[in-house]
Order: C-alpha cells, then structure tokens, then sequence
C-alpha cells in the first residue's frame, strides 16, 4: 500500500489555524486519514498526577491534523507539491513530483 504522505516527511499546512506552518510526519493514521505533525496543532491537555514522581498540570502536545490539510514539500525543490504515483520497470510503485515527474525518494 503507497500513502501519500508518510512518516519523516516534511510538510506545509495548507488551511486551517496553522496555515503555511512547516513540520516533520511524526505519525499517520491512514484508517482515520489523519496525521501528527510536529509543531502542527497543538492541543492543551489537562493531566492528573499518576503516581510518585509523575506531576500533574497543563501539557501541551500535537493532534491530528486531517491528510488534506497538510501537502508534502518536496525535497529538492524545498516547495510543497502534489503527489503521484509511478510504477517503475521493476515493479516498485513509487511517488511522483507532480509538477515536475520527479521521483520522490523517502
């Protein structure tokens, strides 16, 4: 299965709060269609102390983002792009700058 978005990529948020924010994948969730970007839509938590040594408090940590909210900036060109897919000769199906046919390497 390709996704078009993946783990480690870097990407810009397009709309929303956090519009033209850049940030690595952290995770995806592709049943959900959504992903945790790093620095992306921070929610604030409130959190009970667990425990001995475990503090209680306000923290703040990244949510999901929806997959068509944020679009992968290609490496080369450092500019966000569209995403294709190509099947090479020998049998890898990769993605694809859509701009330009590049293939993108992850």
């Amino acid at each position: 299965m390709a996704a078009r978005i993946r783990k480690g990529d870097q990407v810009v948020v397009i709309t929303g709060a956090d519009k033209g924010k850049r940030g690595e994948v952290l995770a995806v969730k592709p049943k959900e269609d959504r992903a945790v970007v790093q620095g992306v839509n921070i929610a604030r938590r409130h959190q009970k102390p667990t425990g001995m040594g475990q503090p209680g408090g306000i923290i703040e940590r990244e949510a999901t983002i929806h997959l068509s909210n944020i679009m992968l900036v290609d490496p080369k060109t450092d500019k966000p792009t569209r995403v294709g897919f190509r099947v090479l000769d020998d049998g890898r199906k990769v993605r694809v700058n859509r701009s330009t046919g590049d293939v993108i390497e992850s």
